[in-house]
């Protein structure tokens, strides 16, 4: 093998062994599978553009072109000519699968499903990677910036995954990045003509025919990887090591300061709501009689792009020992002290602190900021609430409807930023938004008839079962179909109100739990919710729940406006004997595409106990194995099966008169094949000693191989026409060297055709429609007998 083709195999096999440390990012390992032989076309066509030869852009042109196609091919087929070549419909469609994959990365946690989009992400992110490599390595060739993109891939792995194998896919994609580098070092040196070993081998020395360089660059890789992987180990002190998973906290610096990104709270602890058995998540010991508003807040979503609502990127600060009043309370408005001490399960990991709302102090221990917007704690650097008890002294805030009837506009800056609405929002929200508070005459009669259309008077039912879409289509499909979980409830009144031009966000957390005996209150996992939140200026962020059979009324909304004496229209409790029979369990009902709104039992990933239990089991290890063991298997399929015909037909066989001659005719069937893989087709019509001057002729073989050739052929002759064969001595031999000769008389090209896609390989299409041909003449000779009357005889 050439350096260089050596040099293309190992950029492809250096790309497919980083790109395992994405394995722990997603449940289905397939995409890898996938991924294996259009890494291996797109390989192959880099080498054949270097084969031309084409300009070093025009090769990296080419394979950029081939892996378009290849996308194309496997996504977007439906959309391309001739379901190969993307037009402006294609790119459109790559676009939306982009988007859509994005969208599901910032949605699932890992391990996420394997989605088309995030499929797409993976495959097309390695594909580029992969091109990058081979372009740096081969076209270039310059191996060791490739480590670059090798490096960026590994990175992103990394710094996603929370397992606890993150060691071993740094130790295959640093292998193959090694295995990269000593290839071009081995291609560089043999440039320079023959490389000697020096000193001769020694007595059992395992690398007989190793150059010392190539064994010094092994033993300097082994002693680099060594040190990777026990340093941080030896030396526990050490943070953010090599192979230090990211934490999962959000600060930085020295606790002043710093930023809290995106991350989509609803899935921050794994889909694991479609559990049967309903745990409790946290402990409540309160100094309120009445628990039905004690709401657990665990974030707010306030960043809407029309698809779904996350968290802002916000400022990040110390703890303060007391919070500040909360954004928009007035004087006036009547509120009293409750102090609630929290005590989480040992199991449940969450990043964000569950707090009654709004909280005017907090006593815990740990690593946690504050977040002033949201007034909410998150965890630092891994903290999270597993096992953790502390006190929240919060206020009970209690707003009379006559004031939030009343409440003036907000600050410009404030309705700016949470009336803003995507222009991909379907118009029907706005517009059904208008027809249900059609006369109303402020706000707040506006959001109670907002309430009261999803709760009370809309037809809306809370069903686990529904597929309500996705994508910005999604609010507009559950107003059609009025059916949904609280998730679908709080996010689409939430988006009404900011087309009424009242501010809205989401809040997460959980909804009041169960009175215990001994005077404690029990959440557990499916008191999980998510409920809306609009601003009214002298109040505050005030809570409304629109979604029926979940959580409580609050006491200041009514259904009538405001100045009537009718009584408020209650809602049916969360434990009222009205919810739906025919519910499913979690497990049973909790689609992909709930799931994707996070619509299971639990609508929010808030109660989802954080472990490292989930994700790929050990049997998906031993799939992807197989599927590594079985798909270079088929391209290399003509490879494995001529190398065992060419075994059998130059093995010993028995010395008798008939083992003689059928072992000189199968070395005769090699010689004839082998010259028909280098390109010399066999001719039945000549005769052996015919036969063998042709090869000789159109080999163009050396007087040796040429007189191997007719040695063969003599002893074919003899075989056939002699009374009594005798064994022809080195016949097996002589093939060997005729095949080495013509190995050495072709091309590269050539070369690896006749060692890859032999040519002699026909036989095997022969054999199977010889065989198809025997079967169907003796099923049609069957038939007749078989209609034939019984006792009729022929």
């Amino acid at each position: 093998m050439s350096g260089r083709a050596r040099l293309t195999l190992c950029a492809a096999a250096a790309t497919l062994m980083t790109s395992c440390a994405l394995l722990p990012l997603v449940a289905e390992p397939s995409w890898l599978l996938q991924l294996v032989p259009l890494v291996a076309v797109q390989t192959g066509a880099g080498a054949a553009a270097r084969r031309v030869p084409l300009a070093r852009p025009l090769t990296v042109a080419a394979q950029a072109l081939v892996t378009l196609v290849l996308l194309t091919l496997v996504f977007a087929r439906e959309h391309a000519v001739l379901g190969l070549i993307p037009g402006p419909d294609g790119f459109r469609y790559f676009a939306d699968l982009l988007r859509q994959g994005s969208d599901d990365v910032s949605q699932y946690a890992i391990p996420a499903p394997l989605t088309d989009g995030i499929k797409l992400l993976l495959i097309g992110g390695v594909l580029l990677i992969g091109l990058l490599v081979d372009a740096l390595a081969v076209t270039f060739r310059s191996a060791a910036p490739a480590g670059l993109p090798l490096l960026a891939l590994y990175s992103v792995a990394a710094g996603l995954s929370d397992g606890g194998a993150d060691w071993l896919w740094f130790l295959v994609a640093a292998a193959g990045y090694l295995m990269l580098l000593l290839a071009e070092g081995r291609d560089r040196l043999a440039q320079w003509g023959r490389v000697f070993g020096g000193a001769p081998r020694s007595q059992g020395s395992p690398e007989p025919g190793v150059a010392a360089p190539v064994r010094t660059g092994r033993r300097i890789g082994a002693v680099a990887l060594g040190v990777a992987l026990v340093v941080p180990l030896a030396l526990p002190a050490m943070q953010g090591g090599l192979l230090d998973a990211a934490g999962t906290g959000v600060g930085v610096g020295n606790g002043n300061g710093g930023t809290i990104s995106a991350v989509n709270p609803l899935v921050s602890l794994r889909d694991s709501l479609n559990t049967d058995n309903d745990r409790q998540v946290l402990s409540l010991r309160t100094s309120t009689n009445d628990i039905s508003d004690l709401y657990l807040r665990i974030v707010s979503l306030d960043d809407f792009d029309g698809t779904t609502w996350k968290p802002a990127q916000r400022h990040i600060v110390g703890v303060p020992d007391v919070f500040p009043t909360p954004t928009g309370l007035g004087p006036d408005i009547k509120r009293g002290k409750v102090r609630t001490t929290v005590t989480a399960a040992d199991w449940y990991a969450q990043d964000w602190l569950p707090m009654p709302y709004p909280p005017s102090s907090v006593k815990i221990s740990g690593r946690w900021r504050y977040e002033p917007v949201g007034m909410t704690l998150v965890g630092d650097h891994g903290q999270t609430t597993r096992g953790a008890t502390y006190q929240v002294t919060s206020l009970a805030v209690r707003p009379t409807a006559e004031q939030l009837a009343a409440a003036p506009q907000p600050p410009a800056a404030l309705r700016r930023e949470y009336t803003e609405v995507p222009s991909s929002l379907p118009k029907v929200v706005a517009r059904t938004a208008k027809e249900i508070t059609s006369g109303a005459t402020s706000h707040y009669e506006q959001a109670v008839r907002l309430q009261d259309y999803f709760a009370v008077n809309g037809g809306f039912q809370y069903d686990t079962q529904v597929e309500v879409g996705r994508g910005p289509n999604a609010i507009a499909t559950f107003l059609e179909k009025k059916q949904g979980f609280c998730v679908h409830f709080s996010f689409t009144m939430a988006a009404m109100a900011r087309t009424l031009g009242i501010p809205a966000r989401v809040a997460v957390g959980f909804a009041p739990g169960t009175p215990q005996a001994d005077g404690t209150v029990a959440v557990n996992q499916r008191d999980a919710h998510a409920w809306p939140e609009l601003y009214f200026e002298g109040v505050g962020w005030t809570r409304f729940e629109p979604t029926p059979t979940r959580g409580t009324t609050p006491s200041y909304t009514r259904s009538d406006t405001p100045g009537t004496a009718l009584p408020e229209e209650a809602l049916p409790s969360k434990n009222a004997s009205s919810a739906p029979s025919a519910e499913a369990s979690p497990s049973e009902s909790c689609t992909s595409e709930l799931r994707k709104l996070q619509a299971c039992d639990s609508p929010s990933a808030a109660a989802a106990p954080h472990s490292g239990s989930g994700g790929t089991g050990p049997w998906w290890y031993v799939l992807i194995g197989l599927g590594v063991l079985v798909v270079p298997a088929v391209p290399l399929s003509p490879l494995l099966w001529r190398t065992r015909v060419r075994s059998l037909r130059l093995g010993a066989h028995p010395r008798t008169a008939e083992g003689a001659a059928a072992h000189t005719l199968a070395v005769w069937q090699e010689l004839t094949d082998s010259a028909w893989d280098h390109g010399i087709p066999p001719d039945e019509s000549l005769t052996p000693r015919g036969a063998a001057a042709r090869i000789v002729r159109l080999g163009q073989l050396d007087p040796a191989a040429g007189a191997a050739v007719h040695r063969v052929a003599d002893a074919v002759e003899q075989v056939l026409y002699a009374p009594r064969p005798r064994p022809a001595a080195g016949a097996a031999q002589d093939v060997r060297r005729v095949i080495e000769a013509l190995h050495g008389s072709v091309g590269t090209g050539t070369r690896l055709r006749a060692r890859f896609l032999p040519r002699s390989a026909a036989r095997v299409l022969w054999s199977a429609s010889a065989r198809w041909s025997a079967l169907t003449a003796r099923a049609a000779a069957a038939r007749p007998a078989l209609r034939r009357p019984s006792g009729q005889q022929s």
